[in-house]
């Protein structure tokens, strides 16, 4: 038996045929000899391959033209970026997308995506929330998981250099004279979050700095949370208190920007993702920055090269980030 889930190269690769030979037996095509066709549908039984009729159902025109999109908020710009390239690239091939936000929740994401697969949707991108997704690995509908990696089943993924762009935050920072360096972040349990919080270490273990476990927070949810969060950091005695911050995504620093607003002190600060008016802002703020919208048309793409016939393993494409200075990450130390 192979690794995984067999492919139609498994299956040429068992018959000692080409992989044009095998489509032409899973698609009924003429002009195949007997025993080849034999042994081509034994090689197929042994390995216990299961041929993609929604992707053949679109070759043949038999298509619901629908693409199901599952992400966490459309009220974040990182997503809703995301959902508009999708739409985009759908678009153009005729496809309109059906969209749901299931706010960090398995049990509601599970919901959503039981209904886009009732309602036939030919293909999912998902912005997993659950821990795995075994429960999906059965499905024959094309899957592509979007800013965090598959677990319990094998996927095609686009995905951002997170432990990279935090690294690149954090030797800004250092760059700039600063040890005491708070990180404000989700929780670990969260791909993204454990990635950024590993380059944070990183940065700085290969400054020589042990980071002090009570700069680092990633138990953070929401604005109004990280915003509380910054203010206890603010108050910590002058020898522990952070002169620099590091924020794991938009939606952290903007709630620390709230809480650093009249504050007596200046702290240097440098977030992971841009957000609208940061270049506009007092002090506009450094990010660290990527192509949001890139990410929705490679997922897109891939999706319609499975959908297309590819039975390539699947891949995972990462995309890269970018340093952006605008005057936040740039306060010196007091």
């Amino acid at each position: 038996m192979t690794a995984g889930r067999p492919t139609i190269r498994h299956v040429a690769e068992r018959a000692g045929v080409s992989l044009k030979t095998v489509s032409r037996v899973i698609n009924d095509e003429p002009n195949v000899a007997e025993p080849t066709a034999a042994r081509v549908n034994a090689a197929i039984a042994e390995l216990g391959f299961r041929r993609n009729d929604l992707a053949r159902s679109l070759r043949h025109g038999r298509s619901s033209a629908t693409l199901g999109l599952v992400i966490e908020d459309v009220a974040n710009p990182f997503y809703s970026a995301i959902t508009q390239a999708v739409e985009n690239v759908a678009r153009e091939r005729g496809f309109m997308v059906i969209a749901g936000s299931c706010s960090e929740d398995p049990e509601l994401e599970r919901d959503l995506v039981q209904a886009l697969l009732r309602r036939r949707v030919d293909a999912l991108v998902l912005v997993p929330a659950a821990a795995s997704h075994d429960w999906l690995a059965a499905e024959q509908t094309p899957v592509v998981f979007l800013d965090r990696p598959p677990v319990g089943m094998e996927a095609d993924a686009v995905v951002l250099d997170n432990a990279g762009g935090a690294r690149l935050a954090v030797e800004h920072l250092l760059a700039h004279g600063h040890e005491r360096i708070a990180c404000v972040a989700d929780p670990e349990e969260l791909v993204t979050a454990s990635e950024r919080v590993a380059g944070y270490r990183a940065a700085l273990s290969a400054a020589g700095i042990e980071p002090d476990p009570r700069l680092v927070r990633t138990d953070v949810r929401d604005p109004e949370h990280s915003q509380a969060i910054v203010a206890e950091l603010l108050a910590l005695p002058e020898t522990i208190r952070p002169t620099a911050l590091f924020t794991g995504n938009n939606r952290h620093t903007v709630g620390a920007l709230r809480a650093l607003r009249g504050h007596a002190r200046e702290l240097a600060l440098v977030g992971f993702d841009d957000f609208e008016l940061a270049d506009l802002l007092a002090t506009p703020t450094t990010v660290v920055r990527h192509d949001s919208h890139r990410m929705g048309v490679e997922a897109a793409q891939l999706v319609f090269a499975r959908l297309d016939g590819d039975e390539d393993p699947p891949r995972r494409v990462v995309l890269p980030t970018e340093l952006v200075p605008r005057g936040s990450g740039e306060v010196p130390p007091p």
